[in-house]
């Protein structure tokens, strides 16, 4: 008989786009946001957790231009570049058409970042978030290089990432992050960073966050140089009540790099979440 694991790969339809997510369990709604230049795929782990999916139900999506989400109108006559209105709103309205009621919402790098202005503004309409690799404010990621005719777009963005993983992690699983950054669209990679250099900053925001309304949970690798233990401290240090760990061995992935390290502190996190009201 055929193995099937559980996950339900579905399209939507959100606002003009043609967005794709994948979903398994069910009960709290735990929605997964990928890293940038990345996809959904990133989170395998996580909806075939037996585990988590016996209480939250897990799903994970896309953003427009990547992984198996269709890009918008005509796309092919501009660069791609994202903006954190934009960000914020897709999520919104993927929480939205999907009838996920007060969810917890965790993402990691780009998406861990963006958790934390969810969480300063509709703190209301969530449970909770979980902040991968979240910091504030993060200047400096873009360069040129990252889109460059004279350069392979996949493999640079795919070995740029690579090395954001800790010496740690099994190679297999960190080769497997390697390949799904290898297959970005042209740009898309760099559309994410341009974003998340010259347009993110949360540092005043994430004092407005009230952890008594969304429970906030940070989680940081010891080696990610893009978002450092320091990094992930500031913002702990702006949001009273909030929880942070510094996982040990780690790096910039932790739950496609290394999940099985990482697994026992998610499941921490989600006990906490789960338990509010």
């Amino acid at each position: 008989m055929p193995k099937y694991e559980a996950i339900v790969g579905r399209y939507v339809a959100v606002g003009d786009h043609r967005v794709f997510f994948e979903e398994a369990g069910e009960g709290i709604p735990l929605l997964c946001l990928h890293t940038a230049g990345a996809d959904s795929r990133q989170w395998r782990h996580v909806l075939n957790d037996g585990d988590i999916t016996r209480r939250f139900r897990v799903t994970a999506f896309d953003l427009p231009y990547h992984g198996r989400s269709t890009p918008a109108g005509q796309w092919w006559l501009s660069k791609y570049r994202l903006t954190t209105r934009a960000y914020l709103d897709i999520i919104r309205a993927v929480w939205k058409t999907l009838e996920l009621e007060r969810p917890v919402v965790m993402g990691c790098s780009m998406g861990g970042a963006i958790t934390l202005k969810l969480a300063a503004d509709y703190q209301d309409e969530l449970r909770g978030i979980i902040g991968l690799e979240a910091t504030a404010h993060a200047p400096g990621r873009y360069n040129d290089f990252l889109h460059h005719p004279a350069i392979h777009g996949g493999e640079l963005c795919a070995s740029y990432t690579y090395g954001l993983c800790a010496p740690q992690s099994p190679e297999e699983a960190k080769r497997e992050n390697w390949w799904y950054y290898s297959q970005g669209g042209p740009g898309v990679y760099a559309g994410d960073v341009h974003y998340y250099s010259f347009d993110w900053d949360a540092r005043e925001d994430v004092k407005r966050i009230d952890t008594r309304k969304c429970g906030v949970s940070l989680l940081t690798g010891e080696y990610d140089y893009s978002c450092t233990p320091a990094m992930i401290e500031a913002v702990a240090a702006s949001i009273p009540g909030c929880r942070m760990t510094i996982i040990q061995g780690m790096g910039h992935f932790p739950m496609i790099e290394n999940y099985a390290a990482f697994r026992p502190f998610l499941l921490r996190e989600l006990d906490y979440l789960s338990s509010r009201a």
